[in-house]
């Protein structure tokens, strides 16, 4: 049997494992090795709303295929009745943008459900509701799969196809190398990768949210604009946003940024004014000028 180790038990790592495991039954053993797991990753905070984002120079095409296949795995848990377990919504959506040169065609547009351009009148009256000047934007149905609920569901779907899950820090790969036979290594340990595999062009993106209690919000508003917020209702709550603030390792709730939250969508939808918030969250999210997709021979003390 080939030996397959997975770091990282993420929306990346777990997603990774579960298709090994699944994939290669009775050809491989997939062994997950991760400090962390549901709920304590970076994910579980976020909406977890269907898109590409701050994929740096990553090109179109393989943006395309990797969004495309993850839309479609949202689509077949949602089709299949297991929407209310995972967490799995199709909503519409909104995404705007105050950029001069307005909101370009994006790659993704064949994708979502009816991707339309939104029309003039319509930019101006949002506009004038949100307090805006919005220069383009875009209409359409997507998922949001709230990690809550996929990142359980992923992990015993692992299990239950005979993965192995060790609850460990990998400090380097000869930890992983010395102690057993292994023919493949995949790394998905996020900004861990920063030391892990020495990679300097991994940068933590802070991101800070609130989660309210919201229920009459049914509706996904993207402020794409770098000055914009954002609004993501969820099966309980609605997760109000945000902030990509780059190289920040500040994991603390910062009180300008929670001003910046609240007031931003309350201006979008007045109707947020004294809601009842559940929770206010940071977490980092890994960045780079592009997605680090790519095979290396590693050898011991390398």
């Amino acid at each position: 049997m080939k030996q397959i180790v997975v770091i990282g038990a993420g929306v990346s790592g777990l997603s990774v494992a579960v298709q090994l495991a699944e994939h290669y039954y009775n050809v491989a053993n997939v062994t997950l090795i991760s400090e962390d797991v549901s709920p304590n990753t970076t994910g579980d905070g976020s909406a977890g709303l269907w898109g590409p984002y701050y994929c740096g120079k990553t090109p179109d095409h393989k943006i395309v295929k990797w969004s495309s296949e993850t839309h479609l795995f949202f689509h077949q848990l949602w089709k299949n009745g297991l929407g209310g377990k995972i967490g799995v919504c199709l909503q519409p959506c909104m995404r705007l943008t105050t950029d001069p040169n307005g909101y370009p065609e994006p790659a993704w547009k064949d994708i979502v459900f009816g991707c339309q351009k939104i029309k003039d009148t319509e930019l101006k009256r949002l506009s004038n509701e949100h307090g805006r000047l919005y220069t383009g934007g875009y209409h359409f149905a997507t998922f949001t799969c709230e990690p809550t609920g996929l990142l359980p569901y992923l992990f015993n779907r692992f299990i239950a196809v005979g993965g192995k899950f060790v609850a460990s820090k990998v400090r380097n790969f000869d930890e992983i190398i010395l102690n057993r036979p292994v023919d493949l290594i995949v790394n998905c340990s996020g900004l861990g990768s920063l030391e892990l595999a020495s990679d300097k062009a991994v940068l933590p993106i802070r991101g800070q949210v609130a989660r309210v209690s919201a229920p009459w919000i049914y509706e996904v508003i993207l402020d794409d604009s770098d000055d914009g917020n954002y609004i993501i209702p969820n099966c309980e709550t609605v997760v109000l946003g945000g902030t990509h603030q780059m190289n920040d390792f500040n994991r603390n709730v910062a009180r300008d940024d929670s001003r910046f939250i609240f007031d931003g969508c309350e201006r979008m939808l007045p109707s947020l004014r004294s809601v009842n918030v559940a929770n206010e969250w940071v977490g980092l999210r890994p960045g780079r000028d592009s997605v680090r997709l790519e095979m290396e021979h590693y050898r011991s003390g390398k």
